[in-house]
């Protein structure tokens, strides 16, 4: 905070420097033909414009240096090209007719380089996307990219897993700062709405280098809305109904920019009852959850800072088997109250030939849980609970009388500075520091894991190499974490970890990528402290405050071929993991739950993707997709490791289409074939295969001068009856979520 406060004096006291502006023309490169409508836009500054319709730009309030410009637009291929500022003279910028998809500048790793000139393989999706898939919830979404699947209890609950690692092995950010909302329970999902995200990035692999403990597995990063362009208003209203669980989800936003000040707003709710599948509903698998997402920001010559917070606040029914059957929507007894409060902050200093960058995050997570054994006749004016087959809307809807049973609140300040050093040649390095505070306190009648406190620091390095046939990137970090409870248990742990890599172009259109990173997690609460049984899990689990940091290496190897017509990856990891920590049962019973242990030994997971995107000439609006993803792993003593996801099979037919009443129109066909997981750990039982057919249409109309999309999905047509290995629900032999259909609405203004 304090080298915060001391750039901020130093930006005041600068003198004022003169405006620089580029301007130019887009055209098309066989006709040139200017194009008019078409994003220019400088990435790292957050700052850029449109076309008017005779092709024309003009950005106002640039700094000094050197930033990459990117242009793009559906049905041409992207333009990305580093500018020097001041720029004398129009730049005239030519597109070239592409019907790949566009390509969009990769945020999560340091460099703001498209995804063709990234050394890292990194996977992007928008919301927009996912949620045109049929998705629920965002959890549910993001198991549409190769290589991520989601453990779930129900529609609520979902957790990351990125080739075959979860849990507090997958870090998520989110506005920019690490999100921290107790990963280590079974039943804590991600805590987050989809409304006000634009698109998920995913690191497959150990992060570490970028991001310290907890990225030993990879990294999801969710890019919030942008703000709008200067001197633009917009606003927006959606709507989805969800017909399996009778669902109904809403938001509204606004935002508008000046010349420096810029603001946006948008709230969502949404509420859902019970799943559904072929034969019943699934007991307390309903929910309700509402999302405020605020930001303001302010940009000069050289100076941008934003400000941004998030409040998501949800009731989580906890599903115990099939009983009751309704379509009530309030939860039932068990259920979590959990309210996130996410504070964000992101500077940058721009210097004449470098820039400073200041995240600072503040997070406050308070969780409760609820159970039918607390909940208290003593309260004046209570309705009388005797019978807790509570399945009536008012049933809880006070929460003032029931004492939590279970409550927490998580306190975490965290802190990311980096420095863009000048560019050296053929050098571009970054220097930084990051660091957390955190405190986890108890307040109810049970607890989970002590009150304690965490302290994080560790300062990093990395630099691109550019070559003219191939790029390399080389990186070091030295990590210190400190952990210290109530119970006097104090333990430090440090890492050193480095990453590798390099991309080349092998052959005409064939691109190679080859990394090398190492990775590591400290333990965490759970696993060093634990004693006492686990509600939801059925099992009495014993923490060893003896265990050891994990620390990983993992080599990927990806090839890629692209020509106008057809796309083909071949994704390829092995990931080998010291000391990975896992649970394993004694024989033993305490008050007649099985006792498990946390164990370490040696692992390895290995597995890849393969993908193929097929758009024949001149059939371009046509679009053939299949991939395959498969991962497994095992412990060095032989058996095999829990909760990872079976092989899958994706094929997809997309078409686009335009015309005087529809615009961004589609279509889309998909089979998604799960085949059987029979490499399962001890106490874990083989899943069967299965199939999922999924259609959905929509596209934008104009009415009454604005744009209004519509989309209508429909999943599991044939309404399977199935259970995902990842399920929790699956020891108890309940089914995932039947047919669905939904249809949205967003009207744009």
């Amino acid at each position: 905070m304090r080298l915060f406060l001391i750039m901020l004096l130093c930006f005041i006291a600068s003198p004022v420097v003169a405006q620089n502006i580029i301007q130019g023309r887009v055209t098309e490169d066989a006709t040139t033909t200017p194009i008019p409508y078409i994003d220019v836009y400088f990435p790292q500054l957050e700052k850029g414009g449109v076309t008017d319709e005779n092709g024309n730009f003009k950005i106002k309030n640039l700094p000094s240096g050197t930033y990459k410009l990117v242009c793009s637009s559906m049905g041409y291929e992207t333009y990305s090209k580093n500018i020097t500022i001041p720029y004398t003279g129009d730049l005239l910028i030519t597109l070239k007719t592409s019907v790949t998809e566009m390509e969009e500048v990769i945020v999560s790793t340091p460099f703001h380089k498209l995804q063709r000139d990234n050394v890292m393989k990194v996977e992007q999706a928008k919301i927009s996307d996912l949620k045109a898939s049929g998705a629920v919830t965002l959890a549910e979404g993001i198991t549409n990219i190769p290589g991520v699947e989601s453990i779930t209890t129900g529609m609520s609950i979902g957790k990351p897993v990125i080739r075959g690692l979860s849990s507090n092995r997958v870090l998520v950010y989110t506005q920019g700062v690490r999100l921290e909302n107790q990963q280590f329970g079974d039943e804590h999902g991600l805590g987050l709405n989809d409304a006000g995200i634009e698109s998920v990035e995913v690191i497959k692999g150990p992060a570490s280098l970028l991001y310290g403990s907890d990225a030993l597995g990879g990294v999801l990063y969710l890019n919030p809305e942008r703000f709008a362009a200067q001197d633009e208003t917009h606003g927006d209203f959606g709507v989805t109904y969800y017909g399996n669980t009778q669902g109904l989800s809403s938001n509204l936003g606004y935002k508008t920019s000046g010349n420096g000040f810029k603001f946006l707003i948008r709230g969502s709710m949404a509420e859902h009852a019970d799943y559904d599948t072929k034969d019943y509903r699934v007991t307390n698998t309903r929910f309700k959850e509402k999302d405020l997402k605020a930001g303001f920001g302010y940009q000069d010559t050289h100076f941008k800072t934003e400000v941004r917070y998030n409040l998501n606040d949800s009731k989580i029914g906890i599903p115990e088997g099939v009983g009751a059957q309704s379509t009530n929507k309030t939860p039932l007894l068990p259920y979590q109250k959990i309210t996130n409060h996410i504070f964000s902050s992101k500077s940058n200093i721009f210097f004449k030939d470098s820039s400073l960058d200041v995240t600072l995050g503040y997070l406050y997570n308070d969780r409760k849980e609820f159970e039918e054994e607390h909940d208290h006749d003593d309260h004046e004016g209570e309705d009388d609970h005797d019978d807790h087959d509570h399945d009536t809307d008012d049933a809880i809807d006070d929460h003032d009388e029931l004492d939590p049973a279970l409550h927490m609140k998580l306190k975490t300040f965290n802190y990311d500075v980096k420095y863009h050093m000048p560019v050296l040649g053929k050098f571009e390095t970054i220097v930084g520091a990051q660091g957390m505070h955190q405190t986890n306190t108890n307040y109810g009648e049970e607890t989970l894991i002590p009150n304690a406190t965490t302290n994080d620091f560790g300062v990093l390095a990395m630099s691109h190499i550019h070559f003219d046939n191939m790029d390399i990137q080389l990186g070091a970090r030295f990590d210190n974490r400190t952990i210290a409870t109530e119970d006097n248990l104090d333990k430090t742990f440090n890492s050193f970890n480095g990453a590798a890599g390099l991309k080349t172009d092998i052959a005409k259109n064939t691109a190679l990528r080859l990394n090398v990173a190492t990775g590591f997690r400290a333990p965490n609460l759970a696993e060093l402290t634990s004693y006492g049984a686990h509600e939801g899990t059925n099992r009495f689990e014993i923490g060893d405050s003896n265990l050891e940091t994990e620390q990983n290496i993992q080599t990927d190897l990806a090839l890629e071929y692209k020509n106008r017509h057809i796309e083909v990856y071949v994704n390829g990891f092995y990931n080998k993991v010291n000391n990975y920590i896992y649970l394993s049962p004694n024989g033993e019973l305490i008050n007649d739950d099985p006792v498990y242990l946390y164990l370490q030994d040696d692992a390895a997971l290995y597995g890849g993707e393969v993908g193929i995107h097929y758009h024949p000439h001149p059939i371009h609006w046509l679009h053939l997709q299949s991939s395959f993803e498969t991962v497994t792993g095992k412990q060095d003593a032989g058996d095999y490791l829990p909760l990872i996801p079976a092989n899958n099979f994706k094929n997809t037919i997309r078409v686009e289409f335009e015309n005087n009443w529809i615009q961004k129109g589609f279509a889309f066909v998909k089979l998604s074939s799960t085949l059987s997981q029979k490499h399962v750990s001890a106490f874990e039982t083989n899943t069967n295969g299965y199939n999922l057919l999924s259609t959905g249409i929509g596209g934008d109309f104009q009415v009454f001068k604005n744009t209004l999309n519509v989309s209508i999905t429909g999943s599991n047509l044939t309404d399977k009856q199935y259970i995902n290995h990842l399920s929790r629900l699956k020891s108890d032999g309940i089914y995932n979520i039947g047919r669905n259909f939904s249809v949205g609405l967003t009207y744009k203004i």
